[in-house]
């Protein structure tokens, strides 16, 4: 029988800030990565999202 361990334990406040500050690091990254790509099927498939988020792309 296989036995899980369940941790109750909360992440602390500053690697919270830690994952939160990763998460908008990659996401920026992946935002310009494909708003400046030259290609463009990845232009089409990202072209309603950069414009809903307001990245100009014409």
């Amino acid at each position: 029988m296989n036995t899980v361990t369940v941790s109750t334990q909360q992440a602390s406040v500053s690697e919270r800030v830690k994952a939160v500050a990763a998460a908008l690091l990659l996401g920026s990254v992946l935002v310009y990565t494909v708003g400046f790509a030259a290609s463009a099927s990845v232009h089409n498939a990202a072209h309603d999202t950069r414009h809903g988020l307001a990245f100009p792309c014409h």
